[in-house]
This record gives structure tokens, sequence and C-alpha cells, in this order.
């Protein structure tokens, strides 16, 4: 299997499989000094973890990460960086998986489920680890996570990232009441708290019922200086979609006003300018925070969907791997809504991204 790494200067290759005995990742170009404990990786990896609520999958794994190289410290390090700092070389991480039940699988070993990529990765490699989607599922993403803790260290405290989840399946956030404190309120990242209440009342409806449903996550990048980014074929706004498209069960993203763009005028869309006591102050965001792939100083904005899961109690028609017809309904644990634990994972690809930009803006321009 190719294309597990992405990035150009920081780069991530992740590794392993769902039920496999550990998953992690490599992060290769992260600059030497960099203060790097792994309680601070802990901390993202919490976020993400199954099991934290009855929303999500009921595995429970503590993704407890283990950090294998790239590390150094002693006295002098504790005088000069105030602990442990990176050395310059390939960071490990890995976290171990402990709550596999491949059990629970085995109705699906030569059943396609409708929807999952079952069949597409049978058709490419000829052989499929059946055993919770094996490299295909979203476990993959907690390494993704681990990663993303290593590019925050990079670009420091001076840029925070955040994501919300803004819609659950047809129900969206009152945008007005919008309060980023509220996200660590509730369990669905929802920065609205009466919309909050709306979604754990239709969530127990719909996992009750066995089904599934998508969402939206917003998120946002601020204090990305402007100059990151590069145009034409380096662009910003291109490697974050990418990324964010990357993620598993994502079916479109969007940058600003996005597709609303095309019923905006001219005159709308343009995000107007006046002079500021620190650069130019931008009257509007429309274009979130990007443009012409590079960034304009103005927050960084960023939006994606996210199709429903296909693993439902739900009889679905499907086909055999030898090609007869076939019912499937998929058992186990599973979440309801993957949307939820997407938006850590949202975090933290845009934070691989713009640590990736960050050094290359360094490495062109040397700012």
């Amino acid at each position: 299997m190719s294309h597990n790494t992405f990035g150009h200067l920081f780069r991530v290759t992740t590794w392993g499989e769902s039920h496999g005995p550990a998953i992690g990742c490599v992060v290769d170009g992260c600059p030497s000094g960099v203060r790097l404990d792994v309680e601070e990786i802990q901390k993202y990896m919490d976020l993400r973890r199954p099991g934290t609520s009855r929303f999500v999958t009921q595995r429970r794994e503590p993704d407890q990460v283990k950090i294998l190289s790239g590390v150094f410290s002693d006295d002098l390090t504790e005088e000069k960086f105030g602990g442990q700092v990176t050395t310059g070389t390939p960071i490990c991480l890995m976290i171990e998986n402990v709550d596999q039940r491949s059990k629970d699988y085995s109705d699906i070993r030569d059943r396609y489920r409708p929807g999952h990529a079952d069949y597409t990765y049978d058709q490419k490699y000829g052989v499929r680890d059946y055993r919770g989607g094996g490299r295909s599922s979203a476990r993959e993403t907690a390494s993704r996570v681990a990663a993303g803790a290593v590019a925050r260290a990079v670009l420091g405290t001076g840029v925070s990232i955040r994501a919300a989840l803004v819609q659950i399946g047809e129900h969206k956030i009152d945008r007005a009441k919008w309060d980023w404190s509220e996200t660590e309120k509730n369990a669905f990242w929802c920065p609205d708290a009466d919309t909050a209440k709306t979604w754990e009342r239709y969530l127990d409806d719909i996992r009750k019922s066995g089904s599934s449903v998508g969402a939206v996550i917003e998120v946002v990048a601020e204090g990305v200086p402007a100059g990151w980014g590069a145009p034409i074929y380096g662009k910003l706004d291109s490697d974050l979609a990418m990324a964010l498209m990357s993620i598993n069960a994502v079916k479109g993203v969007e940058i600003g006003a996005g597709m609303d763009a095309a019923g905006l005028s001219g005159e709308t869309n343009a995000d107007e300018m006046r002079s500021g006591n620190d650069g130019p102050r931008f009257l509007s965001n429309n274009n979130g925070g990007i443009l012409g792939g590079i960034s304009s100083g103005q927050p960084v904005v960023a939006r994606f969907s996210v199709k429903p899961t296909s693993s439902i109690l739900t009889t679905r028609q499907s086909v055999t791997a030898s090609g007869d017809d076939v019912d499937v309904r998929t058992t186990g644990r599973h979440d309801p809504c993957v949307g939820i634990r997407a938006a850590p994972v949202a975090e933290a690809m845009m934070a691989c991204v713009l640590a990736d930009h960050k050094l290359r803006h360094r490495g062109q321009t040397g700012g």
C-alpha cells in the first residue's frame, strides 16, 4: 500500500490497522529544540478516544501514546529549554490497541458492507482485513491526532486551532449563539448550548434505532500570519482541502464561504480592507483567511461534511466476494455519528498543514 505519507517538510506517515497490535505514526521534518512531552500529546488523544460518551463507539481504547524516538532530555535540555525537546530526527509515536473484538466482524469476511471500502479494497489489493475495516478504519485517525500534537508544538502558542460541529443530520446550530466555551461542556463539540440539547435527543433516537447520521464540522485557526502558502500548486487552501478530505467518511470540503460563495455578488464576496494599527483590517472573511493560496492574516476557516456511517443494524442489500446476492446487517460497536470524533481529527490535520507551511515559508523566504 502506497500513499501513507502527507506533507512536504513536516511529513507524517501513519501505520497500523484497526485490530492489529498497535497503530502509530512517524513525524519527519520536525525542527530540533521544540519542547515536547508525552503528556502534551496525550491531552489531545483523550479528546478523540472512543468510549467517552453514549454517542460514540463503546470500544474501550485508552489510546495511551508512547514516544519511541526523536526526543531527548537531560540536565542541559532542562536548563536550556525547560525539559524534553525534539532532536530533529524522526519522531515515532505508538498507540497500542487493547480492545479489539474481531469476532464481531466474522460475518462480513466474505460480504461487502454497502457504503464501506470493503469492495474497493478487495478489488485493489486482492486481500482484505475485514476486522474492523483494517487500514480503512477510522481507528487510523488516532495517529493523526498524535501527529497534530507535534505540529501544534511546532506552531507555538501564537496559533490557536479549534473545531466545532455546526450541523448533525438536518439540525444546524444558531450561529448567533456561537460560544466556543460551550464546545467543552457537551458531548458534541457544539458551540450552541440550545442546539446541543436538540442533538442529544435526536442522537438518542438514532442510536437506539441502530441507524446513523452525518455532520458538518468547522475548524478555525487564529493567529496565522499573512504569507503562508504559495501560488498555484502549493496553495494553503488546496493542501488544507486535501488534508481534510483524507479523513474517513468526509464527502465535501469548503474554505470560507465555500459553496455559498456561488450565490454572493462580487460586492458582497470581496473582503474589503481598511488601514489598522497592525496592518490592514478586513471587514469580512468570505475567503476564509486565504487569498491566492496565501494566508491573509485573518482566521483560516474550513468546513467539511461527514457522511453517515454505513455500519448500521438495518439490513442492506449487497453481494458476497463470490458475487452472490446477500443482505448485510452490521453488528459490533460503532459511532451513530462519526462527525463527533472527527472534530479533534480536523484540528490535528489543520495543525499539520499549518506546521508544514510554516516551515516551507521559512525555507523559501527566511521568515
